[in-house]
């Protein structure tokens, strides 16, 4: 019998659904395409969604960040109350990087433009990019409060009517380091929303449809019935992890996971969770729900494309206070280093019930970045951060991926590109031999990079890290990867989560965590492990005492 969710067939609703998404991956081609900053061109870090009159997301781009397309219908949702659906004209665009509104920190700023059809508003395109910079520290770990971190944008029409607010715009560059590359982004975020809202209009024109509502009811119907009967597979019970990360300074961080099944429901719970710090590495609700949602996904209904009814059957509590939930004016610039980590606690709670769904702790969650910012030899300002990743954790049918980020999937981008925008050279990109987490299955290896500054001048260096103390947990029986490792070619080894400085001729050399093992290390196959060993990926047998 033929489906006919809100009189749609099934054949017709893929068709529709799969023009949606191609709409929103046409909208991240033209912001990829017309940005400035290697941050969205070379490294991934956006996202571009399509979102009903109600804020409700309908289709999101393919290879954007996953995080960013959870967050942005919430935010659309803060907008309309802030300025009612009736009170949104043509033309309009409105931003904000409100951390507590939007995606937990500063860096990415949101921009959403309404869709009319027929003079009828029909839905919003939004996009979020992570900007060059917002003044104050750029990006760091070590502020104490939210206002030392960078100027923080409330909701805010900068075009109104297809008129631009200059006055708003200028107040907001000159407050910036880079105001060209911020401008150039900024830009290619809204040229991103209205190639999303005319090809929406071309769809509606197409389809012989007046709005998105139905059609929207019924893309997030299936959504929900795919995600709730994955969850309603598993058997119901609570379980139960905590892991730790290497916090700030002597305060190690700790996150306490209860997941519980009820029929068609999960639970997420985090209570037991450490106290907020006076420090940047707190992670706010918006992106403490996306980081814990987004992982269940993966494991449960991996192929079901995303939307606002993927996550429906999933509920995520915090102890407010936390540093899954802080209060403001919480630091939080550096919120990636706690949020990231949400995916191995709750895979480690969930390995009993579900063994052959999740993987080991991934030794690039949380990631580890490092920003350069200064002066070129031309005397010309510039901030650039490294992007690169450590290993997958280990899965249940094959090695950990090397080098690969998880959760978040920001990529590393060229080192040609990274390098002919700062006075930076990198003299070594390479696999970390031994990295890698040993189990019936090797976690992914990480990496080592060796960058060194060719300014005239001192640069500022800004690290964000974590898994110095911490490695990458195995499962089931699979050993930790390899720690996070940071040293200076003199031998000195700076904070890892603080800005200090480097000097011309200084290399930075900075070791990847690998990701953690699965099954125990004994169980490996025999001709992996002799692979292994000839391939230099592992240069001693003894860590798989008994394979």
């Amino acid at each position: 019998m033929a489906d006919t969710d809100e009189g749609f067939d099934a054949i017709t609703l893929e068709i529709l659904w799969s023009r949606l998404i191609s709409i929103a991956d046409e909208a991240a081609a033209a912001l990829l395409r017309t940005a400035f900053s290697t941050i969205v061109r070379e490294s991934n870090d956006f996202a571009t969604v399509l979102m009903d009159a109600n804020g409700d997301s309908i289709s999101e781009n393919t290879g954007g960040i996953a995080s960013f397309s959870c967050i942005l219908p919430k935010t659309t949702k803060h907008f309309l109350a802030k300025f009612p659906a009736e009170t949104w004209r043509p033309g309009d665009c409105v931003i904000t990087n409100d951390p507590w509104l939007a995606t937990g920190h500063l860096p990415d700023i949101t921009a959403v433009t309404p869709i009319f059809f027929k003079d009828r508003l029909v839905g919003f395109a939004g996009s979020i990019a992570h900007s060059p910079d917002v003044g104050g520290a750029l990006w760091s770990a070590d502020c104490r409060e939210l206002f030392e971190e960078g100027i923080r944008i409330p909701p805010t029409r900068i075009i109104r009517g297809g008129e631009r607010q200059q006055a708003l715009l200028d107040f907001f560059l000159a407050n910036v380091r880079l105001p060209d590359q911020v401008m150039g982004d900024l830009e290619a975020q809204i040229t991103a929303n209205e190639v999303c809202a005319a090809r929406v209009q071309e769809f509606l024109g197409d389809s012989d449809l007046d709005d998105l509502v139905s059609l929207g009811r019924a893309l997030h119907a299936r959504a929900d019935r795919a995600m709730r009967s994955a969850i309603a597979a598993l058997p119901d019970g609570t379980w139960r992890s905590v892991i730790e990360a290497d916090g700030f300074d002597e305060a190690v961080t700790r996150i306490a996971c209860a997941v519980t099944i009820a029929g068609d429901r999960m639970i997420l719970d985090f209570d037991g969770t450490s106290q907020q710090i006076d420090r940047g590495i707190n992670c706010v609700m918006n992106y403490t729900h996306a980081y814990a949602v987004y992982p269940v996904k993966c494991a449960l209904d991996p192929f079901t494309p995303r939307n606002e009814g993927s996550y429906q059957a999933i509920e995520v509590k915090a102890p407010e206070g936390s540093i899954l939930n802080p209060r403001f004016p919480a630091a939080c610039s550096a919120r990636q280093l706690t949020g990231h980590l949400l995916a191995g606690a709750i895979y480690k709670a969930l390995a009993p019930a579900l063994p052959d769904k999740i993987i080991a702790e991934c030794g690039g969650a949380p990631t580890m970045r490092c920003l350069f910012s200064g002066l070129d030899r031309h005397g010309d300002r510039f901030s650039q951060i490294l992007f690169a990743s450590g290993g997958m954790g280990a899965a249940p049918h094959r090695d950990g991926l090397p080098t690969t980020a998880f959760p978040t999937n920001a990529g590393a981008g060229s080192i040609e590109a990274f390098e002919s925008v700062a006075p930076l050279v990198v003299w070594k990109k390479q696999f970390r031999p031994d990295s890698g987490g040993p189990g019936r299955f090797r976690g992914g290896l990480g990496q080592e990079a060796e960058i060194e500054v060719r300014a005239p001048q001192p640069l500022r260096l800004s690290l964000l890290s974590d898994r110095r103390d911490h490695p990458a947990d195995g499962v089931l029986g699979g050993a930790p990867g390899a720690k996070a490792e940071i040293v200076m070619s003199d031998g000195t080894r700076p904070h890892p989560k603080s800005r200090t400085m480097i000097g011309p001729g200084m290399r930075l050399v900075m070791r990847y965590p690998g990701g953690g093992g699965y099954g125990p290390p004994a169980e490996r196959d025999a001709e992996a492990l002799a692979a292994d060993l000839r391939d230099g990926v592992v240069t001693d047998a003894a860590t798989y005492k008994g394979a």
